[in-house]
């Protein structure tokens, strides 16, 4: 185990610590944050979406902006804008910030603002950048949307624009905790109302920058690729597999950032797990978080209750490993 991973271990220890029940959920943010992508969370209220994200950047020591998306609100409140300003007599137009030009931007309930909205983000998480008034201005180096999402038959939500919901790498659907995670979250909550120093030092953010580099030296076969490609063109072409229902079940399958998506997170798993290789198992572990929110399903499917994910499990049956 290399000191890197260590590391990221250890940062991994400290999320678990506050965020109970949710391993998974805690996983899916550091492969996010070892491929530089972003994460989108759909869930119930009170499934601690928010808590997460701020225990994220405090064991990481860096700037979280949050943004509570409504319906009145504006793009400018988010990517920020031109303010008029006198400087030594002069008129000025001075650009001040918005809350996207910090480490981590939690953007709260993203789907009760219209798509003009929603908008705002669409450079800023595939380019590292926003444009305001034909200028652009760089984003810091590390930087990650965590964006989270009410179920969309609640009241007031918006659907995700497609294109905004292909630029994030993975998406989770949290549920309930069970009964002993529950006891445990109650009993954490009560612990965190006595004042008391924290027990823990921050992670250095450097040490995401160095797994960055290892993870990206994840040897990854050719047979393995090819594999992962025949996931995402089986959503594409689900009518090449006549013994299944995936032709009934899929209207839009999935981009060619889903396969880039897929081969990263895979890699990024197979590091977590010590390896410096990618196998079948893990491209399994995380297929589903890559590709749910990249499926446009049918009529029928919805008709009968059918879910992404059993779209998902019905193509991991259907394609073969080579």
């Amino acid at each position: 185990m290399t000191q890197t991973l260590e590391t990221i271990n250890q940062l991994k220890s400290q999320l678990e610590q506050s965020v109970i029940g949710q391993k998974h959920m805690v996983e899916t943010l550091l492969i996010s944050l070892l491929t530089n992508g972003n994460v989108l969370l759909e869930g119930l209220p009170g499934t601690a979406k928010t808590r997460s994200i701020k225990a994220l950047s405090k064991a990481l020591s860096v700037d979280l902006g949050r943004v509570q998306f409504t319906p009145d609100l504006l793009p400018s409140d988010v990517t920020g804008t031109e303010v008029y300003q006198e400087v030594n007599g002069k008129p000025t137009l001075t650009f001040q910030q918005g809350p996207v030009f910090n480490n981590l931007l939690l953007a709260d309930e993203i789907n009760r603002s219209p798509a003009k909205v929603q908008a705002a983000l669409l450079e800023a998480m595939e380019e590292r950048q926003i444009t305001v008034a034909g200028k652009t201005y760089k984003l810091p180096e590390l930087f990650m949307v965590l964006a989270t999402q009410n179920p969309v038959e609640q009241e007031g939500t918006y659907p995700l624009p497609e294109a905004q919901m292909d630029r994030f790498l993975m998406k989770i659907n949290l549920d309930y905790p069970d009964a002993k995670s529950e006891a445990e979250i109650v009993k954490l909550v009560r612990s965190e109302d006595i004042p008391k120093k924290d027990t823990f030092e921050p992670i250095d953010p450097q040490c995401i920058f160095d797994a960055r580099k290892e993870v990206s030296k994840v040897y990854c076969s050719d047979a393995v690729l090819d594999y992962m490609v025949s996931i995402i063109i089986a959503t594409r072409t689900p009518e090449a597999y006549p013994d299944s229902p995936l032709a009934k079940w899929v209207k839009v399958g999935s981009s060619p950032r889903a396969t880039l998506a897929l081969d990263k997170s895979a890699r990024a798993m197979a590091w977590l797990k010590g390896k410096d290789f990618v196998d079948p198992d893990d491209v399994r572990q995380v297929v589903h978080s890559v590709i749910r929110h990249r499926l446009i399903l049918s009529y029928d499917a919805l008709a009968e209750g059918v879910s992404a994910d059993q779209v998902i499990d019905e193509i991991i049956t259907q394609v073969a490993v080579v």
